[in-house]
């Protein structure tokens, strides 16, 4: 199962609940949560970039008593710079000029494109185990992450409860009451890009739904301006997941389009 951010500050958790969020603090993305001992966390943290999009600034990833902290072109590993592909005590780290990626033996995958999107894969044993803006893993969409007994949360509340407070953090959480509205009105625009016949494989695979919902966000967020980062970025993601799953989308760029 994965859970991936990217884009316009959208998030897809490991049960399938997409969701906006545009805190520019250090969140937990996803950590194991058992009390006893917990075996990983991930956590990140955006930040504008210049064109005034958001972009994924750090990760920074712990595995039992291992740290590994990746910006774009860089990792650290224990407070040392170290070479890719890395290899020491059960994790691999691998990275090229689009990619990062992180092999955990404990089942963890990790991926980011070092610039907006992260995707995270979990072994099935940490079901029910994990929490943060990934939620917990126990198969049950919105329960436990946007209602949690009789409270139910909106996704900024729901995101602002993720953050890991560091006392010289200079960060504003962002306005519980923004959240965002659902923009029916882009919905046959976002359908038709995300059923055309580049995608005819990933119909069966993925939960093209949700895909559109975000499309949609997308579309509102934009205003109407018609920049690559706004429209694209869900496409990209679609197609990114599509392949993770084993399909084979094919080329739906076009000179005139992304």
């Amino acid at each position: 199962y994965v859970c991936s951010t990217w884009g316009n500050n959208h998030f897809k958790t490991f049960d399938g609940d997409i969701y906006q969020f545009p805190g520019i603090c250090e969140y937990n993305f996803a950590s194991d949560c058992r009390d006893s001992y917990k075996e990983f966390s991930v956590h990140i943290q955006r930040a504008m970039n210049s064109n005034n999009h958001p972009e994924i600034q750090y990760i920074l990833i712990t595995i039992k008593d291992f740290t590994v902290y990746l910006r774009p072109k860089l990792a650290v590993v224990d407070g040392r710079i170290v070479k890719t592909p890395y290899y020491s005590s059960g994790v691999l780290i691998e990275s090229n000029d689009i990619y990062t990626k992180v092999y955990a033996k404990l089942g963890l995958i990790l991926i980011w494109n070092q610039e907006d999107a992260l995707m995270v894969e979990l072994d099935s044993k940490f079901n029910n185990h994990t929490c943060g803006l990934c939620g917990d893993y126990n198969g049950v969409p919105i329960y436990n992450e946007f209602i949690n007994g009789v409270a139910s949360y909106n996704s900024i509340t729901y995101g602002n409860l993720q953050k890991i407070s560091k006392p010289n953090a200079k960060c504003e959480d962002p306005d519980e009451t923004q959240a965002i509205p659902s923009c029916n009105e882009h919905r046959d625009e976002c359908e038709r890009l995300l059923t055309s016949s580049a995608f005819a494989d990933c119909r069966l695979l993925l939960n093209l739904e949700m895909y559109i919902q975000a499309c949609m966000q997308d579309k509102c967020a934009c205003n109407g301006k018609e920049d690559s980062f706004c429209l694209c970025s869900t496409i990209s993601e679609y197609s990114r997941q599509c392949s993770h799953a084993g399909g084979r989308p094919s080329e739906w760029r076009t000179q005139y389009f992304c």
